[in-house]
């Protein structure tokens, strides 16, 4: 009769790692949050129907959820240019700019949006070239994106860097050897692969958007029902010692992230799953 040893890891086992991870959650994610319903629910219903459908308060859910979404946007296409550069190119002072993306990360944001004010206002170095053509930045829409765009491109440059550095440039040469155009062997080969990258990098930074404050108060001029986001007017209630309205504006729009999110996590799914091997 033979006897088979139970293989031990030197790391800790299941046990330990799963109780640390279930208190973790809970202590810092779920406590956090339950509390945070609690406290919205403590309004009473018609209370809070009442303060999340304000007109200021949709106006801002709106703006806050459309800029990041077009933030996110523009980071996946700028963000893939960026990380295809520094995977596929040398050039002098590429250590630099591959240093350069993760600025954002190291930043005050609270820096980062007084920075883009001052280049973006109408007396800027940017602005003043822009005004003339009718086009504002700052304390408009525009600036909101612009900041959210910022913030959010380290998110994508980074998810996406590691998948380029997989590919294979003999897929690449053998569909340019069998006639394939640039755009037909990217849009056909290279994209595919991609994919569940760059939805990676979408959902991070749309999700780090959301819940951006110190970048967009200085560029958005905080201006009710134009440019007032979110988290913003969270704030602003919280100075009025509003505590009931401002986790029922919270509340409401974690909900919807949540929402969103997931609806994002599902298409990665389905993305992965199909994915087609290099």
């Amino acid at each position: 009769m033979s006897f088979r040893l139970k293989e031990r890891s030197i790391l800790p086992g299941f046990g330990i790692t799963m109780g640390f991870t279930i208190t973790y959650m809970c202590l810092l994610v779920m406590l956090p949050l339950a509390l945070l319903f609690i406290r919205a629910s403590g309004l009473g219903w018609s209370a809070f129907w009442e303060t999340v459908t304000d007109a200021r308060v949709l106006a801002a859910y709106k703006l806050s959820f459309a800029a990041s979404a077009g933030a996110a946007l523009a980071n996946v296409v700028f963000g893939l240019i960026v990380a295809w550069v520094l995977v596929r190119y040398s050039f002098p002072g590429k250590r630099f700019v591959d240093a350069i993306v993760d600025l954002p990360f190291a930043l005050p944001t609270a820096v980062a949006g007084i920075a883009l004010t001052t280049i973006y206002a109408q007396n800027g170095w940017i602005g003043k070239l822009l005004d003339p053509l009718g086009i504002k930045v700052a304390y408009h829409p525009i600036g909101i994106v612009l900041a959210l765009t910022f913030i959010g491109i380290p998110f994508v440059v980074r998810t996406v860097q590691p998948v380029i550095e997989q590919l294979s440039s003999e897929v690449e040469d053998a569909a340019a050897s069998l006639g394939a155009s640039r755009w037909r062997t990217f849009r056909r080969v290279i994209l595919p692969q991609l994919t569940p990258a760059l939805l990676t990098g979408f959902t991070l930074a749309f999700a780090r958007s959301l819940g951006e404050y110190g970048s967009v108060v200085f560029i958005s001029g905080n201006m009710p029902m134009k440019t007032e986001i979110a988290p913003l007017l969270i704030m602003t209630k919280l100075e009025q010692y509003n505590y009931g309205g401002a986790t029922a504006i919270a509340a409401v729009m974690l909900l919807i992230s949540f929402v969103l999110l997931l609806a994002i996590n599902i298409v990665q799914r389905r993305a992965n799953r199909f994915r087609p091997l290099a």
